[in-house]
């Protein structure tokens, strides 16, 4: 997003805080402190770690970008109770349904554009995702794109909690994608099966390969019990493929300024 950049703050988790030009975006919110247990059926996560930074930190939020409601690891108690405190909700039809209030729901390549004070609006557009194998219902989760007018090849592409599929190839083929945050950690809840929820490293490979120009950023692989794959495993994964150099990490509650 040049000239003005992105920066991007990692909080734990699937959450992060991005900042383009006069806009402050929030992640998938997650801020309770480790050690809790969230159960849904038969289903039960453990939560490994807390927040980098807490929400007295955050400042304005414009907009949340919540790829779905309805899993613990990805809008948790404090992060639920947060969310009347942004400016605007982007998330599911069926979220934003569920929420009220000041959520929007956006279905699959359906953009918002979310005016600036001055300058061009940000463009904002839901994006495909499955959240596990394609057998498997987790319930409708989405990604998202932003962009700004004035720059359509500076898109950045948030992933949302989805495995690699036709629907992500198809984002690659439609927007011109320079960074990637990528949710992955391979998470497996063994109450649901045995397959992947979240991008593998194998995913993630896929993925930059189809986002041939942009810089990939992992998030969504620590803090949670039932993430199967760690930093190190995708970093040596990604240096194997020969494309490690395009990956760029997240330092906890340091601002990283992408290209």
């Amino acid at each position: 997003m040049r000239p003005d950049a992105l920066r991007i703050t990692y909080i734990g988790g699937p959450t992060a805080s991005l900042e383009c030009r006069e806009f402050r975006l929030l992640t998938d919110p997650t801020f309770d402190p480790p050690g809790g247990e969230y159960t849904t059926g038969s289903v039960v996560l453990k939560k490994t770690a807390g927040p980098a930074l807490g929400l007295a930190a955050l400042g304005r939020i414009d907009v949340v970008l919540l790829s779905h409601d309805h899993h613990p690891d990805n809008l948790d108690h404090a992060g639920r109770a947060f969310l009347p405190n942004a400016e605007r909700v982007l998330t599911t039809p069926a979220g934003a349904e569920r929420l009220g209030g000041h959520a929007t729901g956006l279905r699959n390549w359906q953009s918002i554009d979310v005016p600036a004070a001055s300058g061009p609006a940000l463009r904002v557009t839901g994006t495909p995702a499955r959240h596990g194998p394609a057998s498997l219902d987790r319930g409708p989760v989405t990604g998202f794109v932003i962009a700004f007018a004035d720059e359509p090849d500076q898109a950045v592409y948030v992933s949302g909690d989805t495995v690699w599929y036709e629907g992500v190839a198809e984002v690659a083929r439609r927007f011109d994608i320079r960074a990637a945050v990528l949710f992955m950690g391979a998470a497996r809840v063994p109450a649901v099966g045995p397959d992947a929820l979240t991008m593998t490293a194998a995913d993630g490979i896929e993925a930059a390969r189809a986002f041939a120009r942009a810089t990939i950023v992992p998030l969504h692989y620590e803090g949670w019990a039932h993430f199967t794959e760690s930093r190190q495993q995708i970093a040596r994964a990604f240096d194997a493929a020969g494309i490690g150099k395009r990956v760029r990490w997240l330092e906890p509650a340091t601002a990283t300024i992408l290209p």
